[in-house]
């Protein structure tokens, strides 16, 4: 039997991950962190007369979400999750998902309106654009917390049984609802206190969808390891390609897309209870 053990402790050696292996997911979110720090930089150099600033803070955090779908997979790919690289990553989310897009919100959104025949009200929407995106980040700061202690989490409105679902929108969603809109202005600053108070409730929605329990997909049930990778890789490639021919267009369609399929996901859901409770009652 001694013979033995250490036959079966060698080979469960061959099939553990190299220790260069765990190094790879962290790369990948170091330069998720890297990419939230030059949106941070880009944020703050930007004015009305260089909005080619802000346009590059929103490519940055754009970036930012394909690294941090990118470092999961990889971990998952080569059995190389850990706790130090959890953790890693939901710091960088705080940085370059929380910190990055409400300064871009607040700068792009609020701080270079013109000084116009009521300064008082400028005061104001500034004064509350600030108080907002700080809204935005505690609240995706929050829906990291509540995502690193969940243990099997069921949003209050369940799906289709067997499909994977968020409960709330993810953080890097609520961040590319910021960079898609000022990407698809191409960076031009809002200098109107009108629009202004749109972004202000778009900004505020998206935080209170984060904090929310309601379901938004997943995607984790899309594998390369499926029965069709080519298919897939494809696809890949053609949404790649388009992105990068109409970025301005696409990206927002997708990201205010995902948004709404969250609010309609729930009330979809309420409609359904309505009709259920009032079937029941007959």
């Amino acid at each position: 039997m001694s013979g033995i053990e250490p036959m079966g402790t060698n080979a469960r050696e061959k099939r553990r991950p190299s220790r260069g292996m765990y190094v790879l997911p962290s790369l990948f979110t170091a330069g998720n962190i890297a990419a939230g720090y030059y949106a941070i930089m880009q944020s703050i150099q930007g004015s009305e007369a260089a909005p080619a600033f802000f346009d590059r803070a929103a490519i940055a955090i754009g970036l930012a979400v394909l690294f941090d779908g990118v470092d999961g997979m990889i971990a998952r790919l080569t059995n190389t999750a850990s706790d130090f690289g959890r953790e890693l990553d939901s710091l960088a989310d705080v940085i370059t998902f929380g910190v990055a897009p409400s300064l871009l919100a607040y700068s792009w959104g609020f701080r270079m309106l013109p000084m116009t025949d009521f300064p008082q009200l400028r005061d104001r929407i500034i004064h509350l654009g600030v108080f907002v995106c700080f809204l935005f980040l505690i609240c995706g700061a929050s829906r990291l917390a509540r995502f690193n202690i969940s243990i099997n989490p069921q949003p209050r409105n369940p799906g289709r049984p067997g499909k994977k679902y968020f409960v709330g929108m993810p953080i890097p969603a609520g961040a590319g609802v910021i960079a898609s809109v000022v990407h698809f202005e191409n960076g031009s600053p809002i200098t109107d206190p009108r629009w202004s108070i749109v972004w202000l409730c778009l900004i505020l929605f998206t935080g209170f969808l984060m904090v929310s329990t309601w379901r938004f997909w997943s995607g984790k049930e899309i594998s390369l390891g499926q029965r069709h990778p080519f298919q897939l890789v494809a696809v890949i490639v053609a949404v790649g390609a388009l992105i990068a021919l109409y970025s301005e267009y696409l990206l927002i369609v997708v990201a205010l897309g995902y948004l709404v399929s969250g609010v309609l996901a729930r009330l979809a859901y309420s409609w359904g209870q309505k009709r259920r409770q009032a079937g029941a009652s007959r």
